[in-house]
């Protein structure tokens, strides 16, 4: 039985950045650095996605000398239509909800 649950707003931040250039692989620092996670919380976001079939994973090929290559990661097809989805409308909803407060 699939989930019915909405993704969490950590998580909704990761797929839109994802999905800003899905056919971009992108590495967990960076991803980070730009959603504003920690490892500990943007980490096992993405091997929630993974597990889910929405996101798929490599490792780095052309590493530098003297660095370890990276974990990166881009959106299957699968997971780019889940970020359209869910990710986008629940952006939307936030935004409407201070409009309806101050209509009130």
């Amino acid at each position: 039985m699939g989930r019915s649950r909405r993704p969490s707003g950590q998580t909704v931040d990761v797929l839109l950045a994802l999905a800003a250039d899905p056919s971009r692989w992108r590495y967990g620092y960076e991803l980070g650095t730009e959603v504003g996670l920690r490892s500990g919380s943007l980490y096992p976001i993405l091997v929630r996605l993974f597990d889910r079939g929405l996101l798929e994973s490599r490792w780095e090929t052309d590493v530098p000398a003297g660095r370890p290559p990276r974990h990166l990661y881009r959106l299957t097809a699968r997971g780019l239509e889940y970020a359209d989805a869910n990710a986008r409308p629940a952006v939307a909803a936030t935004r409407r909800r201070p409009e309806l407060r101050s209509a009130s």
